[in-house]
Protein backbone atom coordinates (compact mmCIF):
# COMPACT_ATOMS: atom_id res chain seq x y z
CA UNK A 1 0.00 0.00 0.00
CA UNK A 2 2.72 2.44 0.79
CA UNK A 3 4.85 2.81 -2.58
CA UNK A 4 5.95 5.58 -5.35
CA UNK A 5 2.53 6.15 -6.81
CA UNK A 6 1.52 8.24 -3.00
CA UNK A 7 4.52 10.13 -3.34
CA UNK A 8 3.18 11.42 -6.75
CA UNK A 9 0.10 12.72 -4.72
CA UNK A 10 2.23 15.04 -2.66
CA UNK A 11 4.35 18.38 -3.24
CA UNK A 12 7.35 17.02 -1.11
CA UNK A 13 10.19 17.63 -2.62
CA UNK A 14 11.54 14.45 -4.40
CA UNK A 15 14.79 14.70 -3.73
CA UNK A 16 14.53 14.68 -0.21
CA UNK A 17 13.80 11.67 1.97
CA UNK A 18 11.08 12.88 4.07
CA UNK A 19 10.66 11.55 7.28
CA UNK A 20 9.56 14.37 9.22
CA UNK A 21 5.83 14.48 8.95
CA UNK A 22 5.03 14.74 12.29
CA UNK A 23 6.47 18.10 12.64
CA UNK A 24 4.24 20.14 10.24
CA UNK A 25 2.77 17.60 8.30
CA UNK A 26 2.30 17.79 4.51
CA UNK A 27 -0.65 18.67 2.10
CA UNK A 28 -1.42 16.38 -0.88
CA UNK A 29 -1.73 18.10 -4.48
CA UNK A 30 -5.86 17.68 -4.34
CA UNK A 31 -5.69 18.99 -0.51
CA UNK A 32 -4.04 21.84 -2.00
CA UNK A 33 -6.02 22.46 -4.97
CA UNK A 34 -8.96 22.80 -2.83
CA UNK A 35 -7.49 25.28 -0.54
CA UNK A 36 -6.20 27.43 -3.65
CA UNK A 37 -9.70 27.36 -4.95
CA UNK A 38 -11.12 28.56 -1.79
CA UNK A 39 -8.29 31.56 -1.70
CA UNK A 40 -9.37 32.64 -5.18
CA UNK A 41 -13.45 32.05 -4.46
CA UNK A 42 -12.67 34.68 -1.46
CA UNK A 43 -10.58 36.98 -4.05
CA UNK A 44 -13.21 37.20 -6.12
CA UNK A 45 -15.86 38.48 -4.02
CA UNK A 46 -14.55 39.45 -0.62
CA UNK A 47 -16.96 41.11 1.04
CA UNK A 48 -19.95 38.31 -0.15
CA UNK A 49 -17.52 35.62 0.85
CA UNK A 50 -16.55 36.89 4.65
CA UNK A 51 -19.93 37.53 5.68
CA UNK A 52 -22.30 35.34 3.59
CA UNK A 53 -21.07 32.63 1.51
CA UNK A 54 -17.90 31.76 3.22
CA UNK A 55 -19.67 31.77 6.84
CA UNK A 56 -22.13 29.01 4.99
CA UNK A 57 -19.26 27.09 3.77
CA UNK A 58 -16.96 27.31 7.31
CA UNK A 59 -20.53 25.82 8.81
CA UNK A 60 -20.39 22.98 6.44
CA UNK A 61 -16.41 22.57 7.32
CA UNK A 62 -17.13 22.23 11.00
CA UNK A 63 -19.89 19.84 10.35
CA UNK A 64 -17.35 17.41 9.20
CA UNK A 65 -15.19 18.26 11.70
CA UNK A 66 -17.36 17.79 14.06
CA UNK A 67 -18.46 14.36 12.43
CA UNK A 68 -15.20 12.91 11.95
CA UNK A 69 -14.33 13.24 15.47
CA UNK A 70 -17.76 12.95 16.94
CA UNK A 71 -18.40 15.92 19.25
CA UNK A 72 -21.00 18.70 18.79
CA UNK A 73 -20.20 21.12 16.11
CA UNK A 74 -21.65 24.08 18.93
CA UNK A 75 -18.76 22.86 21.12
CA UNK A 76 -15.93 23.14 18.33
CA UNK A 77 -13.84 26.18 16.83
CA UNK A 78 -11.11 26.13 14.12
CA UNK A 79 -8.27 28.00 15.41
CA UNK A 80 -4.95 28.05 13.50
CA UNK A 81 -2.44 26.07 15.70
CA UNK A 82 -3.04 23.84 18.99
CA UNK A 83 -0.56 26.40 20.40
CA UNK A 84 -2.92 29.48 20.05
CA UNK A 85 -5.61 27.37 22.04
CA UNK A 86 -4.00 26.46 24.69
CA UNK A 87 -3.13 29.74 25.27
CA UNK A 88 -6.86 31.12 25.22
CA UNK A 89 -7.43 28.30 27.63
CA UNK A 90 -4.88 29.30 29.79
CA UNK A 91 -5.32 32.31 30.32
CA UNK A 92 -9.23 31.89 31.10
CA UNK A 93 -8.40 29.61 34.10
CA UNK A 94 -8.14 31.91 36.74
CA UNK A 95 -5.14 29.95 38.41
CA UNK A 96 -4.32 31.05 41.87
CA UNK A 97 -1.41 30.86 43.97
CA UNK A 98 -1.13 27.34 45.78
CA UNK A 99 -2.92 25.61 42.85
CA UNK A 100 -1.29 23.06 40.98
CA UNK A 101 -1.35 21.58 37.26
CA UNK A 102 -0.41 18.00 36.92
CA UNK A 103 1.35 16.86 33.58
CA UNK A 104 4.53 15.16 32.53
CA UNK A 105 8.19 15.89 31.37
CA UNK A 106 7.60 15.26 28.17
CA UNK A 107 5.58 17.99 26.83
CA UNK A 108 5.39 19.82 24.01
CA UNK A 109 8.32 22.76 24.66
CA UNK A 110 6.08 25.84 23.16
CA UNK A 111 3.41 24.71 25.75
CA UNK A 112 5.50 24.58 28.74
CA UNK A 113 6.59 28.08 28.40
CA UNK A 114 2.75 28.73 28.28
CA UNK A 115 1.87 27.52 31.53
CA UNK A 116 5.62 29.03 32.94
CA UNK A 117 3.91 32.34 32.07
CA UNK A 118 0.25 31.80 33.76
CA UNK A 119 2.07 30.30 36.42
CA UNK A 120 4.36 32.82 37.33
CA UNK A 121 1.94 35.26 36.48
CA UNK A 122 -0.09 34.07 39.43
CA UNK A 123 1.65 31.76 41.39
CA UNK A 124 0.22 28.24 40.54
CA UNK A 125 3.15 25.76 39.91
CA UNK A 126 3.53 23.25 37.11
CA UNK A 127 3.86 19.44 38.25
CA UNK A 128 6.19 17.71 35.49
CA UNK A 129 5.50 14.56 36.61
CA UNK A 130 8.83 12.42 35.58
CA UNK A 131 7.61 9.51 33.12
CA UNK A 132 10.65 6.65 33.33
CA UNK A 133 11.34 4.49 30.26
CA UNK A 134 10.66 1.98 28.60
CA UNK A 135 7.29 1.48 29.07
CA UNK A 136 5.44 -1.88 28.74
CA UNK A 137 2.05 -1.11 29.83
CA UNK A 138 -0.45 1.27 30.75
CA UNK A 139 -0.84 0.32 33.84
CA UNK A 140 3.16 1.87 34.73
CA UNK A 141 2.50 5.24 32.95
CA UNK A 142 -0.33 5.84 35.21
CA UNK A 143 1.27 4.55 38.60
CA UNK A 144 3.87 7.01 37.40
CA UNK A 145 1.64 9.87 36.05
CA UNK A 146 -0.71 9.42 39.68
CA UNK A 147 2.09 10.09 41.84
CA UNK A 148 1.99 13.99 40.99
CA UNK A 149 -1.71 14.55 41.79
CA UNK A 150 -1.90 16.19 45.14
CA UNK A 151 -4.79 17.86 46.82
CA UNK A 152 -4.35 20.90 45.35
CA UNK A 153 -3.98 19.21 41.77
CA UNK A 154 -6.95 21.54 40.05
CA UNK A 155 -5.87 20.61 36.50
CA UNK A 156 -4.65 18.07 34.10
CA UNK A 157 -2.25 18.98 31.11
CA UNK A 158 -1.18 16.22 29.00
CA UNK A 159 -0.21 15.02 25.48
CA UNK A 160 -2.12 12.25 23.97
CA UNK A 161 0.70 11.68 21.79
CA UNK A 162 3.74 13.67 22.87
CA UNK A 163 6.10 15.53 20.26
CA UNK A 164 9.43 14.69 21.51
CA UNK A 165 9.28 11.01 22.76
CA UNK A 166 6.36 9.51 19.99
CA UNK A 167 4.49 8.30 23.16
CA UNK A 168 0.69 7.37 23.07
CA UNK A 169 -0.28 8.18 26.27
CA UNK A 170 -3.64 6.58 28.12
CA UNK A 171 -5.65 9.79 28.32
CA UNK A 172 -9.07 7.81 27.86
CA UNK A 173 -8.43 6.62 31.48
CA UNK A 174 -6.99 9.39 32.79
CA UNK A 175 -9.57 11.85 31.58
CA UNK A 176 -12.20 8.87 33.50
CA UNK A 177 -10.13 9.08 36.81
CA UNK A 178 -10.25 12.69 36.84
CA UNK A 179 -14.30 13.33 36.29
CA UNK A 180 -14.12 11.25 39.38
CA UNK A 181 -11.71 13.24 41.56
CA UNK A 182 -13.11 16.61 40.19
CA UNK A 183 -10.08 17.66 38.22
CA UNK A 184 -10.49 19.32 35.18
CA UNK A 185 -8.77 17.50 32.13
CA UNK A 186 -6.80 20.00 29.02
CA UNK A 187 -5.73 17.74 26.18
CA UNK A 188 -2.92 18.59 23.48
CA UNK A 189 -4.08 16.27 20.60
CA UNK A 190 -1.77 17.82 18.26
CA UNK A 191 -0.76 14.92 16.42
CA UNK A 192 -4.29 12.74 17.45
CA UNK A 193 -6.54 13.86 14.11
CA UNK A 194 -5.56 11.47 11.04
CA UNK A 195 -3.37 9.68 12.91
CA UNK A 196 -5.05 7.31 15.64
CA UNK A 197 -8.77 7.35 15.78
CA UNK A 198 -9.97 10.12 17.92
CA UNK A 199 -13.98 9.94 19.62
CA UNK A 200 -13.97 12.97 21.24
CA UNK A 201 -17.87 12.01 23.30
CA UNK A 202 -15.69 8.77 24.08
CA UNK A 203 -12.42 10.42 25.46
CA UNK A 204 -14.36 12.88 27.51
CA UNK A 205 -11.73 15.36 28.10
CA UNK A 206 -12.88 18.76 29.27
CA UNK A 207 -10.54 20.65 26.82
CA UNK A 208 -9.11 19.19 23.54
CA UNK A 209 -7.12 20.94 21.08
CA UNK A 210 -6.23 18.93 17.74
CA UNK A 211 -4.61 19.94 14.52
CA UNK A 212 -6.02 18.82 11.21
CA UNK A 213 -2.59 20.15 9.26
CA UNK A 214 -0.46 17.27 10.46
CA UNK A 215 -1.39 13.62 10.00
CA UNK A 216 -5.36 14.56 8.93
CA UNK A 217 -3.63 16.30 5.66
CA UNK A 218 -4.82 19.94 5.60
CA UNK A 219 -2.55 22.85 4.97
CA UNK A 220 -1.34 24.71 7.48
CA UNK A 221 -3.12 26.20 10.05
CA UNK A 222 -5.85 24.39 10.62
CA UNK A 223 -6.38 23.22 13.89
CA UNK A 224 -9.29 23.37 16.59
CA UNK A 225 -10.60 24.13 20.15
CA UNK A 226 -12.98 21.74 21.73
CA UNK A 227 -14.49 23.03 25.12
CA UNK A 228 -17.04 21.50 27.09
CA UNK A 229 -20.67 23.61 27.12
CA UNK A 230 -20.37 24.03 30.66
CA UNK A 231 -16.74 25.40 30.71
CA UNK A 232 -17.38 27.23 27.90
CA UNK A 233 -18.61 30.86 29.63
CA UNK A 234 -15.57 31.11 31.13
CA UNK A 235 -13.41 30.73 27.81
CA UNK A 236 -13.23 34.73 26.87
CA UNK A 237 -11.78 35.52 23.18
CA UNK A 238 -8.23 36.37 23.01
CA UNK A 239 -9.46 38.95 20.63
CA UNK A 240 -12.59 40.30 21.44
CA UNK A 241 -14.47 41.82 18.26
CA UNK A 242 -17.86 41.28 16.56
CA UNK A 243 -19.14 38.54 18.45
CA UNK A 244 -19.04 40.34 21.69
CA UNK A 245 -22.63 42.20 22.66
CA UNK A 246 -23.31 40.42 18.91
CA UNK A 247 -26.14 42.74 17.52
CA UNK A 248 -27.68 39.27 15.97
CA UNK A 249 -26.15 37.28 18.72
CA UNK A 250 -26.52 32.74 17.20
CA UNK A 251 -27.54 30.47 19.79
CA UNK A 252 -23.64 29.93 21.25
CA UNK A 253 -21.70 32.53 22.50
CA UNK A 254 -18.75 30.36 22.39
CA UNK A 255 -18.80 30.56 18.59
CA UNK A 256 -19.88 33.78 18.42
CA UNK A 257 -16.96 35.41 21.04
CA UNK A 258 -14.57 32.99 19.06
CA UNK A 259 -14.95 32.24 15.37
CA UNK A 260 -15.08 35.34 13.53
CA UNK A 261 -12.17 37.99 14.98
CA UNK A 262 -11.16 40.47 11.89
CA UNK A 263 -9.87 39.89 8.50
CA UNK A 264 -8.46 36.89 8.24
CA UNK A 265 -7.82 34.15 5.09
CA UNK A 266 -9.57 30.85 7.05
CA UNK A 267 -9.06 29.38 3.39
CA UNK A 268 -7.35 26.03 5.35
CA UNK A 269 -10.11 25.56 7.71
CA UNK A 270 -12.72 24.77 4.50
CA UNK A 271 -10.34 22.11 3.36
CA UNK A 272 -11.54 19.61 6.18
CA UNK A 273 -14.46 17.74 3.88
CA UNK A 274 -11.61 17.80 1.17
CA UNK A 275 -9.29 16.36 3.39
CA UNK A 276 -11.32 13.55 4.72
CA UNK A 277 -12.09 12.72 1.31
CA UNK A 278 -8.80 11.71 0.24
CA UNK A 279 -8.47 9.91 3.36
CA UNK A 280 -11.40 7.61 1.66
CA UNK A 281 -10.54 7.55 -1.97
CA UNK A 282 -6.78 6.82 -1.06
CA UNK A 283 -8.00 3.65 1.31
CA UNK A 284 -5.94 6.09 4.18
CA UNK A 285 -6.74 3.73 7.35
CA UNK A 286 -5.00 0.95 5.08
CA UNK A 287 -1.97 2.91 4.57
CA UNK A 288 -1.80 3.81 8.31
CA UNK A 289 -1.56 0.63 9.38
CA UNK A 290 0.91 -0.71 6.68
CA UNK A 291 3.19 2.46 8.54
CA UNK A 292 2.16 1.38 12.33
CA UNK A 293 3.52 -1.93 11.18
CA UNK A 294 6.81 -0.77 9.41
CA UNK A 295 7.48 1.27 12.46
CA UNK A 296 6.98 -1.42 14.82
CA UNK A 297 9.67 -3.36 12.70
CA UNK A 298 11.97 -0.72 11.92
CA UNK A 299 11.96 0.79 15.32
CA UNK A 300 14.15 -1.45 16.99
CA UNK A 301 16.64 -1.61 13.98
CA UNK A 302 17.19 2.21 14.08
CA UNK A 303 17.72 1.85 17.83
CA UNK A 304 20.00 -1.08 17.38
CA UNK A 305 22.35 0.72 15.13
CA UNK A 306 22.44 4.05 16.99
CA UNK A 307 23.41 1.63 19.83
CA UNK A 308 20.41 2.73 21.83
CA UNK A 309 17.02 1.10 22.98
CA UNK A 310 13.10 1.53 22.03
CA UNK A 311 11.67 3.31 24.95
CA UNK A 312 8.39 1.30 24.89
CA UNK A 313 6.39 -2.18 24.04
CA UNK A 314 6.01 -1.92 20.04
CA UNK A 315 2.20 -1.94 20.65
CA UNK A 316 -0.64 0.00 19.41
CA UNK A 317 -0.92 1.19 23.13
CA UNK A 318 2.16 3.14 23.14
CA UNK A 319 3.35 3.65 19.31
CA UNK A 320 1.68 5.10 15.61
CA UNK A 321 3.44 6.72 13.04
CA UNK A 322 6.53 7.95 14.38
CA UNK A 323 9.24 6.84 17.15
CA UNK A 324 12.14 8.94 18.99
CA UNK A 325 15.28 6.58 19.85
CA UNK A 326 17.65 8.21 22.69
CA UNK A 327 20.79 9.52 21.30
CA UNK A 328 24.40 11.36 22.34
CA UNK A 329 25.75 14.28 19.88
CA UNK A 330 28.55 16.40 20.95
CA UNK A 331 26.62 18.68 18.20
CA UNK A 332 22.64 17.91 17.92
CA UNK A 333 22.93 20.74 14.84
CA UNK A 334 25.23 19.73 12.47
CA UNK A 335 24.06 16.16 13.37
CA UNK A 336 20.88 16.97 11.91
CA UNK A 337 22.21 19.54 8.73
CA UNK A 338 24.43 16.47 7.68
CA UNK A 339 21.54 14.01 7.80
CA UNK A 340 19.76 16.66 4.99
CA UNK A 341 22.82 18.39 3.49
CA UNK A 342 25.02 15.58 2.72
CA UNK A 343 22.42 12.61 2.71
CA UNK A 344 18.92 14.43 1.65
CA UNK A 345 17.26 13.00 4.75
CA UNK A 346 14.69 15.14 6.88
CA UNK A 347 14.44 14.00 10.28
CA UNK A 348 14.28 15.25 13.46
CA UNK A 349 16.93 15.58 16.27
CA UNK A 350 15.13 17.14 19.33
CA UNK A 351 14.99 16.75 23.16
CA UNK A 352 12.94 16.15 26.06
CA UNK A 353 14.05 17.73 28.82
CA UNK A 354 18.07 17.17 28.81
CA UNK A 355 17.77 14.12 26.35
CA UNK A 356 18.39 13.98 23.31
CA UNK A 357 16.25 11.95 20.40
CA UNK A 358 16.36 11.44 16.83
CA UNK A 359 12.42 10.93 15.82
CA UNK A 360 11.50 9.39 12.66
CA UNK A 361 8.10 9.77 10.72
CA UNK A 362 6.31 6.80 9.02
CA UNK A 363 3.76 7.95 6.46
CA UNK A 364 2.00 6.64 3.24
CA UNK A 365 4.47 8.47 1.07
CA UNK A 366 7.38 6.76 2.88
CA UNK A 367 8.51 3.24 1.87
CA UNK A 368 10.83 0.81 2.64
CA UNK A 369 13.64 2.08 1.19
CA UNK A 370 13.43 5.24 2.87
CA UNK A 371 13.62 3.49 5.98
CA UNK A 372 16.62 1.73 4.92
CA UNK A 373 18.39 5.01 3.99
CA UNK A 374 18.11 6.52 6.92
CA UNK A 375 19.88 3.23 8.29
CA UNK A 376 22.63 3.47 5.91
CA UNK A 377 23.20 7.35 6.67
CA UNK A 378 23.28 6.65 10.34
CA UNK A 379 26.25 3.45 10.03
CA UNK A 380 28.36 6.31 7.38
CA UNK A 381 28.22 9.24 10.21
CA UNK A 382 29.34 6.66 13.21
CA UNK A 383 31.89 5.35 11.05
CA UNK A 384 33.16 8.89 9.63
CA UNK A 385 32.22 11.25 12.50
CA UNK A 386 32.11 11.95 16.12
CA UNK A 387 28.60 12.76 15.34
CA UNK A 388 26.42 9.86 17.16
CA UNK A 389 29.06 8.79 19.77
Amino acid sequence: MNDKSIQSKFLLNPDINYLNHGSFGACPKDIFDDYQQWQLRLERDPYQFFLDTGQQELERSKQALANYINCAVEDLIYIPNPTTGINMVVKNLNLQPGDEILTTNQEYGGIDRTWDYYCKQTGAQIIRQEIKFPLSFKEEFLRQFWKGKTDRTKYIFLSQLTSSTGLIFPVKEICARAKQLGITTIIDGAHIPGHIPLDLADLDADIYVGACHKWMLAPKGNSFLYVKKELQPQMDPLIVSWGYDAKEPSESQFQDYHQFNGTVDYAAYLTTPACIKFREDNQWEERSKKCRDLLKHYYPIIAKELESNVICALTDDFLGQFCSVPIKSPDHKKLKSTLYNEYKIEALVTFCGYEMFLRVSFQAYNNEENIEDIINAIKKIKASTNLLS
